[in-house]
Order: C-alpha cells, then sequence, then structure tokens
C-alpha cells in the first residue's frame, strides 16, 4: 500500500490531521457554518487516511490507540452527518479535541502488526466490533449533551447545542445505544463461532470477552428498562456510562496493559 510504505507519510497525515481538528475548534467562532463543516470534512478525510495507513497495511497494525482513533473517527463521522439534519448544532470542542488527541496517541503508540489472517471471515469480526465501539461512543457523547441540555433548561439559560430539542437528543442517544447493542450482540456471536467452529476450540473467558460480556448485560438491562419501565434521565445515563467503561476495557483497556505496561503485542 502506498500510504504504509512511507512512516514518514503518516506522520506527515496524522500531524495534518490534529492540526485540521485544532484549527475547527479555535476559529469555529469566526467561521460559518458551511467553513467549519468543511474544514471538519477535510479533518476527517485525513484522519482516515492515517487509519488507512495502519489497517492497510501487510501485516496490518492495530492496539490500544488505533482503537481509539477509529472510535473518535466514527463518533465524528456520525456528528458531521448530524450538523447536516440539525444545521444549528456546533461543532463541540470536546469532540475536536478527542479526535486530535486520538490521531496523535495513534502515532505514538501504533500497536503491533497482527499476524497473517486464518479466515476472510475474521475482519468481518473486527468490523462489527469497531463498528460497536463507534456507535456505542456517540451514544455516550450524545448522552452527554442530554445532561448539558436538561440542566440549561432548568437553569433557565439558552440550551447548549443550539436549540435541539432535549426529547430529540433522548432519541439519538438510544437510537445509537439500540443499534450498538445489535453490532455488539453480532460481534459476541461471531467471535464464538470463530473459536467453535473455524479454529475447533471452546471459549476461553480472559478479560476481554469478560469484559464484553458483561457490557453486553449492562447494555440489555438498559435498554429493557427503558422499553418496560420506562427509565430516562439519570438512571439510564449512569447506566449508559457503566456499559460504555466496560466495553471501553474489553479491547482498549486489555491492550493498553498488554503494550504499555507488560510490552506485550
Amino acid at each position: 500500500m502506498i500510504l504504509a510504505a512511507s512512516p514518514l507519510l503518516t506522520t506527515v497525515l496524522s500531524v495534518a490531521a490534529a492540526l485540521g481538528y485544532a484549527s475547527v475548534a479555535l476559529a469555529q467562532r469566526r467561521w460559518g457554518g458551511p467553513a467549519v463543516r468543511t474544514g471538519l470534512t477535510l479533518a476527517w478525510l485525513l484522519h482516515g487516511a492515517v487509519l488507512a495507513s495502519s489497517l492497510l497495511a501487510t501485516p496490518p497494525t492495530f492496539g490500544f490507540a488505533p482503537a481509539l482513533s477509529v472510535t473518535a473517527w466514527l463518533v465524528t463521522l456520525v456528528y458531521a452527518i448530524e450538523s447536516h439534519v440539525y444545521p444549528q448544532l456546533k461543532a463541540k470542542a470536546v469532540l475536536l479535541g478527542m479526535g486530535m488527541v486520538a490521531v496523535l496517541l495513534a502515532l505514538l503508540f501504533p500497536g503491533a502488526p497482527y499476524p497473517a489472517i486464518q479466515s476472510t471471515w475474521l475482519p468481518l469480526h473486527w468490523a462489527l466490533g469497531i463498528a460497536a465501539y463507534g456507535l456505542i461512543a456517540a451514544a455516550v457523547v450524545h448522552a452527554w449533551w442530554m445532561q448539558r441540555t436538561e440542566q440549561a433548561m432548568r437553569r433557565g439559560v439558552a440550551p447548549p447545542e443550539g436549540g435541539l430539542p432535549l426529547l430529540a437528543i433522548e432519541r439519538l442517544t438510544f437510537r445509537f445505544v439500540t443499534a450498538g447493542f445489535a453490532l455488539l450482540t453480532a460481534t459476541l456471536l461471531a467471535g464464538w463461532w470463530f473459536a467453535e467452529h473455524l479454529y475447533s476450540q471452546g471459549i476461553t473467558w480472559d478479560h476481554k470477552r469478560v469484559f464484553a460480556a458483561l457490557s453486553w448485560v449492562v447494555f440489555a438491562v438498559l435498554l429493557l428498562g427503558r422499553w418496560r419501565l420506562g427509565w430516562r434521565g439519570r438512571t439510564a445515563t449512569r447506566m449508559l456510562y457503566v456499559g460504555s467503561g466496560l466495553l471501553l476495557l474489553a479491547y482498549v483497556g486489555s491492550r493498553f496493559v498488554l503494550e504499555i505496561l507488560l510490552h506485550r503485542s
């Protein structure tokens, strides 16, 4: 791959993407809405090129920092799409900062090369897991916005989300939770199928699988509670945060311990 063949190019793209996010964050008050969306799109495209340079390498490299980078890239994509549906939304400094930090973190900690893929279906398992991370992360961001909007309404001040109704943010939050839960379920089922049928071995309950299963249980209870008991507000938000934290520990936390603390690939 052309991108993967040049570490210098990957570094240049990473710095350019980080500067793109920073520029939008600093200048969005002076820029108009179209200029902000254009700047965000360019930064997102540069971010995607950085990810392609590592994921499409031979062999591909991945780890805790690239996983965070992919998650930030997906959340930025979700927000960019929403900004076209709801033009009153402004690019949040926290999102732009998250993208900038994620790109630079992946540059410093690129992860380890993955061995040869033993099945052409294995990338599907990875894609499902990455997509689940991205959708759950988007749900967390929307839950945070929902809390801020509710607090602003209680104080009688202007909502921080450009006038987007609280119920609309809540609906978006749980749509992302539902979609993320469906993909997480598919990821766990695919992992079980690969272990049992492709590799003829039972599931080993390591830290990654334990945390992933616990997060699945929390999200299942959250969605059931909302459907049957009408959970919302702090109860629903706290459960979302707990489930997301467990999911973060499932791969990112495990890989961080292996790569940084234990120095193992």
